[in-house]
């Protein structure tokens, strides 16, 4: 297993306190796969804290994040535990592994798969094609940065993001109009047969991206048409806080989405049609697109939230 070098030691008056330290010991002892990071699991609040979260959930979806941001202690005693100055820190069997950049480097390798017991990864490169009008206006990009390459990373929702930088070295390369690109191994497979060409619109020009492996984008859902989806096999989940929940009861049978019972959600068939309810439809569009990440493929919204199934369809229904 690699080892992570310290590179910055305690000064004083920064010492671990023997409860901090018992705290972090236990986290590290209960669980196999540990994240201190910047946000939950399922909502990053920082970009490197998103891209070890997206390696994880590849590799081993149940591993646990914690929240630094939720605990000041345990976001500067970690940093004093592990000797280890940023987050966030993937740990494994106790193990400090490193952060962001060390995760994506040994995920690119295989050797993450390895240490996570997982299939070693495909590092086959994928079918790219760009058109003319695309690849010109990146050739003019990368004209002004001497020196670096296009990298393209496609994350959990299926959004593609370009970024100029020098190579690593660990990268999958692919080949189109002229131009390489760099990626890493998740990206690669779905980015297999992606379309890149140029468009303008009212809002401006940029580059279009078309990915044929995404799944359907999610889907809305009207408070009219829920009663016959839900009859037909869709299932309901509200993602409600439970103080909402009680406040306005929704009547329809229905599955409730939370810390306790989003892993059994998850492991339900990627087939099972599902539709999301909120307050007014904005925080379950948001549930939806991460299931859709997980690669579910039949997913609603319900527009307009419980709000709208008091206004139009019971109004025995509180609104808030």
């Amino acid at each position: 297993m690699p080892h992570v070098q310290p590179n910055t030691q305690p000064s004083a008056g920064q010492l671990l306190s023997p409860s901090t330290h018992a705290r972090i010991a236990k986290l590290l002892a209960e669980n196999a796969v540990v994240l201190f990071m910047k946000g939950g699991k399922d909502q990053p609040r920082c970009g490197f804290s998103s891209k070890a979260t997206d390696v994880l959930n590849e590799l081993s979806p149940n591993f646990v994040g914690i929240d630094v941001l939720l605990d000041e202690e345990i976001r500067q005693g970690i940093k004093l535990y592990s000797e280890w100055p940023t987050i966030p820190q993937l740990y494994i069997k106790g193990e400090l592994i490193g952060g962001s950049d060390i995760i994506t480097q040994l995920f690119n390798t295989g050797e993450l798969h390895e240490l996570l017991g997982a299939p070693a990864p495909d590092r086959s490169s994928p079918h790219i094609t760009i058109s003319e009008a695309a690849a010109n206006a990146i050739r003019a990009g990368m004209a002004d940065e001497p020196g670096v390459v296009l990298h393209l990373r496609i994350d959990r929702r299926w959004q593609a993001h370009f970024q100029l930088a020098p190579a690593e070295g660990h990268e999958i390369k692919a080949h189109a109009a002229g131009i390489d690109i760099l990626m890493d191994v998740a990206t690669a497979q779905a980015a297999q047969g992606m379309h890149v060409d140029w468009a303008e619109s009212l809002q401006g020009a940029g580059l279009s991206i078309k990915l044929p492996r995404a799944p359907k984008p999610v889907q809305s859902i009207t408070v009219s048409e829920l009663a016959p989806a839900l009859r037909t096999g869709t299932v309901l989940i509200d993602v409600r806080p439970e103080h909402d929940r009680l406040r306005a009861p929704m009547p329809l049978p229905h599955r409730v989405m939370d810390n306790t019972t989003l892993r059994s959600l998850e492991a339900l068939d990627k087939s099972t049609p599902m539709a999301f309810l909120c307050h007014f439809g904005n925080s379950s569009r948001q549930a939806a697109d991460h299931f859709r990440g997980l690669g579910f493929t039949e997913l609603f919204n319900l527009e307009g939230g419980i709000d709208a199934y008091a206004r139009e369809i019971d109004a025995s229904v509180a609104r808030y």
